[in-house]
C-alpha cells in the first residue's frame, strides 16, 4: 500500500509542477481560473487546457472564418466540468454559426451536374466592367420585384459567347430567390439527358418530375446535347409545355441564338423535322424573353 501511495504522491507532484509552470503564463492562468473549476481538477488536464487556451486565443484574434487557425476550422476546443472531471468538446464558433445561418438558403438550391461554386454566386461579385451585363441585371431586379405578382414574370433565354458568365448570372438570381424561400434547380442539360436515359428502369419519373415542377428551372447549355427524337419530343417538349401551362419561370443558357437552336433541334439521326423544332422554339418564346451576352472569356 505504501508503494502505491508513494507513486500517487509522485504523480500528483508532477501534475502540480506541470500546472504551476503553465500558470507562469499570465494568459493561461487567466483562462483556466476563469473557468471556475477547482484547481485540483484543473491540474490533471494541463496539456489539454493549454491546447484549449491556444484555440481560445486564436478565436479572440480571428477576424473572419477564412483566417481560422484552429484544428477544426470554425470550431473551438472547449473544456467543461463534469463531476470531478473535465470534458473537452469541439463547439461551433460564433462566426461559423453565423455562416451556417447565412448559408441556410442554399438548401433551396439543387444542382444537377453543375459546379457547387454556383451556390455562392452573387450579384455583388458580377463583373462591373462589362456594360453587356446591365440589361440582364436590370431584368433580374424586375423579376425579383414582380415574382409574387398574380402573373409571374418570364424567365430568359440567355445566349452568348463561351465563358462569358451566362450561367453565373442566372445562378446569382436563383441564389437571391432562395433567400426569399424559392426553390430552384439548375441542370446541365446535355448530361441530364444522358443520366435520364440511363435511369429508365430506376428513378426516371422522379428525376423528370423534379424539374417539371420546380418553381425555378435553369436548363444550362441547351443546344450542346446530341439531339434525338426522344430528347426533343419525349423530354424537352412535354417539359416546356407543362411549365408553360403552369406558369413556372424557366431559364435557358446557350451558345446558340434561338434561330440556331431551332436548326439544331430539327436535325436528328432519323432525319430533319422542322415542324417539331419550331414547336419547341415557340414554347421557349412563350416562357422567356431573349437576351444576349457577348463578352470576353472569363474562364481563362
Amino acid at each position: 500500500m505504501k508503494k502505491i501511495m508513494d507513486n500517487y504522491d509522485v504523480d500528483m507532484t508532477k501534475l502540480t509542477h506541470s500546472f504551476q509552470d503553465a500558470c507562469s503564463d499570465k494568459s493561461f492562468k487567466e483562462y483556466v481560473f476563469g473557468l471556475n473549476i477547482k484547481e485540483d481538477i484543473l491540474m490533471k488536464y494541463t496539456s489539454q487546457l493549454q491546447e484549449a487556451q491556444l484555440e481560445y486565443e486564436n478565436c479572440r484574434k480571428c477576424k473572419n472564418l477564412e483566417e481560422c487557425k484552429n484544428k477544426m476550422k470554425g470550431y473551438l476546443y472547449s473544456p467543461s466540468e463534469s463531476g470531478k472531471m473535465i470534458i473537452f468538446s469541439y463547439d461551433v464558433c460564433e462566426k461559423m454559426a453565423n455562416k451556417e445561418k447565412e448559408d441556410a438558403y442554399k438548401d433551396k438550391l439543387d444542382l444537377y451536374d453543375m459546379p457547387l461554386e454556383l451556390k455562392d454566386a452573387s450579384f455583388k461579385n458580377i463583373y462591373k466592367d462589362d456594360k453587356a451585363r446591365v440589361p440582364i441585371i436590370k431584368y433580374f431586379k424586375e423579376f425579383i420585384s414582380h415574382y409574387n405578382d398574380e402573373e409571374k414574370p418570364k424567365g430568359i433565354y440567355l445566349n452568348g459567347s463561351f465563358g462569358s458568365g451566362k450561367t453565373y448570372l442566372v445562378a446569382s438570381l436563383f441564389n437571391e430567390m432562395a433567400k426569399k424561400g424559392i426553390n430552384s434547380i439548375s441542370v446541365y442539360f446535355p448530361e441530364f439527358l444522358r443520366n435520364l436515359k440511363s435511369s429508365f428502369n430506376k428513378d426516371y419519373s422522379e428525376k423528370y418530375d423534379s424539374i417539371k415542377n420546380i418553381p425555378l428551372l435553369l436548363l444550362d447549355d441547351i443546344g450542346a446535347e446530341n439531339v434525338s427524337n426522344w430528347s426533343r419530343d419525349e423530354v424537352l417538349g412535354p417539359l416546356l409545355q407543362h411549365r408553360m401551362e403552369n406558369h413556372l419561370p424557366t431559364f435557358f443558357t446557350s451558345n446558340l441564338t434561338l434561330e440556331e437552336l431551332e436548326k439544331a433541334l430539327s436535325i436528328t439521326s432519323s432525319g430533319i423535322d422542322k415542324v417539331k423544332a419550331r414547336r419547341i422554339i415557340e414554347r421557349m418564346k412563350q416562357l422567356t424573353i431573349p437576351l444576349e451576352l457577348i463578352s470576353k472569356n472569363r474562364r481563362k
